[in-house]
């Protein structure tokens, strides 16, 4: 096999195969970004210092402060995402769409004093905003003629007599990818490299990945604000977040154009399904020291979440030749259901606005998070996850996100634009050290008496690496490019104290 020497590097690398997945899940579910009403996504969610918007309170409590009136709100949401990739010179393209409900909620006023200095008002809260959407396809496909899956479960095998090598590794084998090699039983080769001995094994097959991830982070968010001397706003949050998660993908390698020995074709998959409740406190600011600036500052706690897994997988393969009049093999491990805890990072952020009369808006915010600090515990099974977390901080770092927003009044109509820019989060030493997000987003909105209707349209696109699995100095990674659009409409009514 063309790396029995070396078998200490592969059990050395097995560390960051086992562990991969939960590093992904860290620092999936601990990003944000922000959606929620039309307004506050096309003015690219820059409201820390603004408020007056439902989605606001979600981003800084004291915006619940600054509404002068009741109302409540619906936005209905068309989420679509194009996806490319490029392995070893070869192109592919996929997509995804998905109606969902990006925000509802309400305001209303508890007290009304009536005063000009002093408590002016105070109002509560509840709005429900989408905090991100992981549906996606991806299609990766090209021509291998150095690697195979087959040779990730080899190194998992190797050292291992067959009763002991782990389930991934089993399954392979009880589907005949994979075998001891001539003279050991602790040694292994695969279909493609040195199978039992065989000197016609070569590489030379089709690999074609297909990802179809799908589901949400949303929040509801249930806020009281109060306004002092129509000066300084302060509020307070309770987000209760609910996450759900499918990641499925299919690794099928088939040999097209019939250059292996015996060998037909695999298919690889692997489902898991993530569900969670998660608890947050946001508390923050508004100050308006003159009539034409607001400064707002809104600290967030990390979200806890309780998440429950079921994760299964299974591998069937054809050969060229039957065995006992068999030319197809089925294997498939035994599901698996666990619980664990998963706490987020805080979060941290500052907001400048500047309002022009009642002609225009600008505002800024910055927002700080730190994605090493998020960590996984409590697991039902008592399992440690102290190399887990261990992982989590030598691979992630701290974050600086940046969110723009503009609108200009026309009468009843408002013009509205947006950036967004999100940090990036890998420390300079991993493969998507450059990995970040950039969005643009504009919209319009038309306001008569009561009623308003908001329009958006937003598009958030990265580029990240992927390694379809774990074969060091053998299989490249594929380049994919995601561009994520929404087409957002909100319907809303205001109705007086």
């Amino acid at each position: 096999m063309k790396r029995i020497s070396l078998i200490i590097l592969v059990v050395l690398g097995l560390f960051n195969g086992i562990i991969a997945q939960n590093i992904d899940d860290a620092l999936r579910y601990s990003q944000v970004f922000y959606g929620g009403t039309a307004r506050f996504m096309s003015m690219g969610g820059a409201f820390t210092a603004l408020g007056a918007d439902l989605s606001s309170i979600s981003l800084n409590p004291a915006g619940t402060g600054v509404f002068r009136s009741s109302e409540y709100s619906l936005t209905p949401q068309l989420f679509y995402n194009n996806t490319s990739s490029l392995w070893n010179s070869s192109a592919s393209k996929d997509f995804s769409y998905v109606f969902n409900l990006s925000q509802i909620g309400i305001v209303s006023n508890i007290i009304s004093t009536g005063n000009e200095t002093g408590l002016v008002n105070l109002n509560a809260a509840y709005s429900y905003n989408r905090t991100n959407n992981f549906n996606e396809n991806i299609t990766i496909s090209g021509i291998s003629n150095n690697s195979s899956m087959a040779d990730y479960w080899v190194s998992w095998a190797n050292g291992n007599i067959k009763i002991d090598i782990p389930d991934d590794a089993w399954a392979a084998n009880q589907t005949w990818l994979i075998d001891t090699l001539s003279g050991s039983n602790t040694s292994y080769g695969t279909i493609f490299s040195n199978y039992g001995g065989n000197p016609f094994s070569t590489y030379g097959q089709e690999i074609k990945r297909v990802i179809t991830n799908a589901g949400y982070t949303g929040e509801h968010a249930f806020s009281i604000g109060a306004n002092f001397s129509n000066k300084f706003y302060f509020g307070t949050t309770l987000g209760i977040s609910r996450l759900r998660y499918t990641g499925h993908y299919e690794h099928l390698e088939s040999d097209v154009e019939d250059v292996i020995y015996d060998f037909k074709s695999f298919t690889y998959t692997d489902h898991l399904e993530a569900t969670g409740t998660g608890y947050s406190l946001k508390i923050g600011t508004i100050i308006k020291p003159v009539e034409f600036l607001r400064i707002g500052l809104a600290l967030h706690s990390p979200i806890v979440y309780r998440i429950t897994e079921n994760y299964f997988d299974n591998i069937s393969s054809y050969f060229d030749t039957k065995v006992d009049n068999i030319d197809h093999y089925e294997y498939s491990n035994n599901p698996m259901s666990y619980k664990y805890t998963f706490t987020t990072p805080f979060r941290a952020n500052v907001g400048l606005a500047l309002q022009i009369k009642k002609r225009a808006i600008i505002s800024a915010d910055y927002e700080f998070v730190d994605y090493s600090m998020s960590q996984f515990s409590k697991a039902i099974d008592n399992q440690n996850f102290s190399n887990e977390n261990s992982s989590i901080k030598d691979t992630y770092k701290s974050a600086s996100n940046l969110r723009l927003g503009a609108e200009l009044r026309l009468s009843n109509i408002y013009l509205r634009g947006g950036y967004s820019y999100y940090g990036k989060a890998f420390k300079p030493s991993e493969d998507n050290k450059d990995l970040d997000y950039n969005s643009l987003s504009f919209g319009i909105g038309m306001r008569q008496q009561n009623f308003y209707v908001d329009l958006a349209c937003t598009t958030l696109s990265s580029t990240k690496l992927y390694y379809m699995y774990y074969d060091p100095g053998y299989l490249e990674p594929a380049s994919i490019k995601t561009t994520k659009n929404t087409f957002t409409v909100t319907l809303g009514y205001k109705f007086g104290y």
